[in-house]
């Protein structure tokens, strides 16, 4: 039986369904399939999800190798005849280990604002997400949003929930707290190496939080003492640097005294800061020994200069 569409005296179930009707009709008018050469589609700036040649790349190779490809990739157009991926690069990098050179896509016209939210979308239902893919995903959904709620609204687009905040939207089609959203968008400001340590679960997201609010430099001292001692800094520890850091005081021997306080289960540390020493030193040698190597190691090179000199007099 054919179904039937709807009339304009009928009534729609729910503002929803009037909403999502809208929205489908709008994107049936944009959207068309191609089968598109990979080398005309451009990566998305800025895309804040890891694409790895790892063992799930593995798995998708085979499925795609035994099944074919059952949902194509997500372009939009952009200058010169090209596309842009909007959801689908994994898709796209086992092609191009395949050595498949064209992919099937689905092509909207879609503007960069309007990318982005689908882009960010698209990947947020996948199980595996790192602290700073969710991180920069968020932060670019929320200036897409920012942007797009001083914007005239859409005829089919209801005005239920247009009052609502950016952060208060992301937290209803996340499931995550306004607190949590804004906790993953503070991971964007650290340093690369302490980000790092984020995805490691090494440093939890609340002092990594705290620790996003110094500056570079003192990141890059805070990272310094990590590996010295061989430790992670605890909530505590972070939350006292930061009042160091709000009153002005947060140097590099303010760090190094916070982070040398011992922690349970630390490992013995280096007796050695500068890592020209400690990266010659063999790693079978125990921190507590490296002082005696070291000794020897100068006092062998002192006798070997000795003997050369006797050698050419």
């Amino acid at each position: 039986m054919a179904k039937k569409e709807s009339v304009s005296n009928g009534s729609p179930n729910s503002v929803n369904d009037l909403m999502q009707t809208g929205k489908n009709r709008e994107e049936l008018k944009r959207e068309r399939f191609l089968e598109i050469p990979i080398t005309k589609i451009r990566d998305f700036p800025d895309h804040p999800y890891k694409v790895k040649d790892d063992e799930n790349m593995d798995l998708l190779i085979d499925s795609i190798k035994s099944r074919g490809l059952i949902q194509p990739v997500l372009v939009r157009s952009i200058e010169n005849g090209m596309y842009e991926m909007v959801s689908g690069h994994r898709r796209k990098r086992a092609f191009e280990l395949i050595g498949i050179d064209k992919i099937p896509a689905r092509v909207q016209e879609l503007t960069r604002d309007e990318a982005i939210l689908s882009m960010v979308d698209s990947n947020l239902q996948r199980e595996e997400i790192l602290p700073s893919e969710k991180a920069f995903a968020y932060k670019m959904r929320m200036e897409a949003l920012k942007r797009q709620s001083g914007r005239p609204k859409k005829e089919n687009v209801s005005p239920v929930g247009t009052n609502l905040r950016s952060d208060e939207i992301m937290a209803l089609e996340t499931g995550d707290s306004r607190n949590q959203i804004h906790r993953f968008i503070r991971l964007t400001y650290l340093i690369k190496p302490i980000l790092n340590l984020v995805d490691e679960k090494l440093i939890g997201m609340r002092p990594a939080c705290e620790i996003s609010y110094f500056t570079e430099e003192q990141q890059k001292w805070l990272y310094q003492a990590i590996e010295y001692n061989d430790a992670t800094p605890s909530h505590d520890q972070t939350l006292r640097m930061r009042k160091f850091a709000i009153d002005g005081r947060l140097s590099k021997d303010v760090i190094d005294t916070i982070m040398d306080e011992e922690k349970p289960n630390q490992r013995e540390k280096s007796p050695f800061r500068d890592k020209r020493i400690t990266s010659v030193i063999p790693k079978s040698v125990p921190p507590e020994k490296q002082s005696d190597y070291v000794i020897k190691a100068i006092e062998y090179y002192n006798r070997y200069r000795e003997r050369m000199r006797d050698k050419e007099r």
